[in-house]
């Protein structure tokens, strides 16, 4: 062997060494209550874990739940691919690792600190305050008065104002009076879904009256399951709505509405039927592939574009405290469509919940549900995006529970379970 092959030989093994180092640090800088798990998007190097690095910290259901963490996910990648930044995910077990990974992540001085949760709200403004160089994002959250944190709030009720027209309008056309939504945690956030998702099915009473002549009053079923990370008790609660007659859900509880379309998609397949009565509406990613025939559309609530555009902000240095919200005029909620449906398959690919050999299956499925719907309804749905967006139609937003309270009067909602 030649001084010069010897040469590339000693070379090559002192660079894998370096790049064990460094994975070895990252990995054991993590606590074993935070799981670090270290996605490099950039390069593996000393540089690139301090200010070309954005943390994406995940609250206590985490990554796989093909909606909100998995949504927060796709923007921090996309992100880091195009800003040249490393990706670094922490994951939550307990409510009691928040602070601690938040700092783990501040202190190598990062490009963003991403907080994916409104219950990581008081631990971002304590490390805010300990490393005021630092940027934070939080989803959901609100930290006033701190030039280092941007609150990122999407105006959730819009959306779900379109879904929740969707399912009353879809319910009567199928000769059903009964819908319902389930939900995770009893929060603040949440309230705008429920509320929202309400004032929807009510606005479609009007369009019915007003367009057919025909005064019909659903009723409207709402529980709180009081987690994001259990698909037993989507599915159980569901269940009991399913045997009061109801025929379209609406989930917005994490990956605990895949308990959700579980049992709506059981239920239409014991009656025989490859596609609803009755359905689903999924929630966060376009999930209409996640049962297709069964969950009859998805409000999208864009946390991509909210990490995306937080990293763009801060990466070109531009980057502000403040409130960014964003609704149905920003794009920051929507209604899914077939056009989003590819890009989110790819979701279910990777978590292994979907075989890439079935996806033109799963489109071709969900296109027959979709055709499946009256033009009409679609179009309905449509004009009341439209008076949302020019500031015509004016959807509710509780901000207390007071509020909260006076909403459900108003608009008739019934607990269920």
């Amino acid at each position: 062997m030649n001084a010069k092959v010897l040469g590339i030989i000693v070379a090559v093994v002192v660079v894998i060494i370096a790049v064990s180092a460094i994975y070895l640090a990252q990995r054991g800088a993590a606590s074993p209550q935070t799981s670090a798990q270290v996605s490099p998007t950039g390069s593996a190097s000393t540089s690139s874990t301090s200010r070309g690095t954005i943390y994406v910290i995940y609250d206590i259901g985490g990554r796989g739940d093909l909606s909100f963490n998995d949504m927060a996910y796709l923007g921090a990648s996309r992100a880091a691919k195009d800003f040249g930044l490393q990706l670094v995910e922490l994951q939550s077990k307990t409510q009691d690792d928040y602070l601690p990974n938040l700092r783990l992540a501040a202190k190598s001085n990062p490009t963003l600190v991403v907080a994916v949760g409104f219950l990581m709200t008081d631990a971002v403004k304590e490390a805010a305050k300990e490393y005021p160089n630092v940027h934070f994002a939080i989803i959901d959250g609100y930290v006033p008065n701190m030039s280092n944190v941007l609150s990122i709030q999407f105006r959730e009720n819009e959306g779900s104002a379109l879904v929740g027209a969707l399912a009353a309008l879809t319910a009567y056309y199928f000769n059903c009076t009964k819908v319902g939504i389930v939900l995770g945690m009893d929060i603040p956030v949440l309230w705008k879904f429920e509320i929202g998702y309400a004032y929807g099915v009510r606005w479609a009473q009007r369009y019915i009256a007003e367009h057919f002549g025909k005064n019909v009053t659903f009723t409207i079923y709402y529980v709180y399951t009081g987690s994001f990370n259990d698909p037993a008790k989507g599915k159980q609660a569901a269940q009991a709505m399913l045997a009061q007659g109801v025929c379209v859900i609406y989930q917005a509880a994490g990956a605990t509405g895949l308990g959700v379309f579980d049992a709506v998609a059981e239920a239409g397949q014991a009656a025989g039927r490859t596609m609803g009565p009755p359905f689903a509406i999924g929630v966060d990613a376009d999930q209409d592939y996640i049962k297709p025939g069964f969950i009859l559309a998805s409000m999208m609530k864009r946390v991509d574009v909210a990490v995306y555009r937080a990293a763009q902000m801060a990466a070109s240095g531009n980057f502000s405290g403040g409130v960014l919200s964003l609704g149905l005029k920003e794009g920051g909620v929507a209604v899914s469509t077939l056009d989003d449906l590819n890009q989110f398959l790819q979701l279910g690919i990777q978590a292994g919940t979907v075989k890439a050999s079935d996806a033109q299956q799963i489109v071709q499925e969900v296109q027959q549900m979709r055709q499946s719907i009256p033009q009409w309804i679609w179009q309905a749905v449509d004009q009341l995006r439209q008076g949302i967006v020019s500031g015509e139609v004016q959807v509710p937003l509780p901000t207390t529970r007071e509020q909260l309270l006076q909403y459900r009067q108003q608009l008739g909602l019934v607990g269920s379970g």
